[in-house]
C-alpha cells in the first residue's frame, strides 16, 4: 500500500504544531488510543525534527513532515524517519529531494498554472492550501474536472463543520486538520482531551464515508 493510499485510508490528518518534543509520545499515544494514527508535524519549530522521530519510532503511525521548505529540511525530516513532506507551496527542489529518497511529496497548489506544474513532475496528489480562502471544496470540484487523475489533500481552515465538503468529493483523498491536535490543549497537556476529540473525528469521517 502506497503512503497516499494510507493517507487515503485514514481520510484525515492532525497538522500539529509541537513547541516541546516531550509532548510527541502522550500526544501520539492519544492519536493511536482515538483511533487515528497519522499526523502531519510542521517544521515550524527547534521542536519539530525531534518530534517526528520519537513518533515515528513507535512503528505504528504514519508520519509527515509539514511546512518544509527546504531540501535542507527534507534531508533531516526523512532522516527524522517522515514518510512523506508536505510543502506549504510548489518547489522542484524540494519535491525533487523527496523523489529522491523516496517518499511521498505533497506540494501546495491552489491555482491550475501550479497544478499543472506538479503534474509535469510527475506528482499524482497535491497539497490544497490554504483551503478554505482559496475556494474550498467548490475550487477542487472544479480544478479536478481537467485534472481528473489528480488526488488533493486540501489543508487550512479544515473543522468538524465542513469536513464534508471535502471528504464527499472523490478527487479528495484526505483532509489535514488541526482542530482535536489545538497547540493550546498540547501546551496544556490536555491529551485526555485530543483522545476524545479525536475519536469524534473519527466517527465523523465514518459517518461521511458511510462507513
Amino acid at each position: 500500500m502506497t503512503t497516499l493510499s494510507k493517507l487515503a485510508q485514514h481520510a484525515l490528518v492532525p497538522v500539529v504544531v509541537l513547541d516541546n518534543s516531550t509532548d510527541a509520545e502522550p500526544l501520539a499515544q492519544a492519536l493511536v488510543a482515538g483511533g487515528l494514527p497519522v499526523a502531519e508535524i510542521t517544521f515550524r519549530t527547534e521542536a519539530a525534527e525531534e518530534s517526528i522521530r520519537i513518533m515515528a519510532q513507535r512503528g505504528d503511525m504514519l508520519i509527515g513532515a509539514g511546512t518544509v521548505l527546504t531540501v535542507d529540511q527534507v534531508d533531516r525530516a526523512v532522516a527524522a524517519g517522515a514518510d512523506y513532506i508536505v510543502s506549504p507551496g510548489l518547489s522542484h527542489a524540494v519535491v525533487k529531494r523527496a523523489h529522491e529518497h523516496g517518499v511521498l511529496a505533497l506540494p501546495g497548489a491552489v491555482t491550475a498554472t501550479e497544478i499543472q506544474a506538479a503534474v509535469e513532475l510527475g506528482l499524482s496528489a497535491v497539497k490544497f492550501f490554504p483551503a478554505q480562502t482559496s475556494g474550498g471544496a467548490p475550487a477542487i470540484k472544479a480544478l479536478s474536472a481537467p485534472f481528473s487523475h489528480l488526488s488533493f489533500v486540501p489543508t487550512g481552515g479544515i473543522n468538524a463543520t465542513n469536513l464534508r465538503d471535502y471528504l464527499s468529493l472523490n478527487c479528495v483523498a484526505a483532509a489535514g486538520g488541526s482542530w482535536m491536535v489545538e497547540k493550546t490543549l498540547v501546551n496544556e497537556g490536555r491529551f485526555d482531551l485530543v483522545e476524545k476529540l479525536t475519536q469524534e473525528a473519527v466517527q465523523l469521517v465514518a459517518q461521511i464515508k458511510g462507513q
